[in-house]
């Protein structure tokens, strides 16, 4: 039972993984034009890094475990003083806290799925 489960665990993280990798390539590619792009396709860069690691077996899950803690510091740490929206249907900066709340969404994204690929990678590990 416990190959079945590491198998079905296996190719639910490869899938998972290639998936986040290539959002995560996306979004820096996305942030060419932004304001601070070397923040930003950094920060991005390196979930689609971990996302890679995590595919290939060279992530454990306590190093994708604090990955997502970081995410979510950041995500809290960017959080806006003043919640004004997402403001999703346009482009642009509306206002500084419609984009720091935009930047808090993304690294919570990228909080979320360092989470899922650490819970995969922890189950893959835990049934060797």
């Amino acid at each position: 039972m416990p190959n079945k489960v590491r198998t079905k665990n296996k190719r639910g993280l490869k899938v998972v993984a290639i998936v986040f990798a290539l959002l995560f390539a996306l979004f820096a590619g996305f942030q060419y034009n932004d304001p601070d792009p070397e923040v930003w396709i950094s920060i991005y860069g390196l979930a689609a890094l971990a996302s890679v690691m995590a595919l290939v077996g060279a992530a454990r899950p306590w190093f994708l475990w604090l990955m997502a803690a970081l995410y979510v510091v950041a995500a809290l740490y960017q959080w806006p003083p003043h919640f004004e929206g997402f403001l999703l249907d346009e482009m642009g900066m509306k206002t500084v806290n419609i984009e720091l709340a935009r930047e808090a969404g993304g690294l919570a994204i990228c909080a979320l799925a360092m989470g899922i690929l650490a819970m995969y990678s922890q189950q893959i590990t835990a049934n060797r």
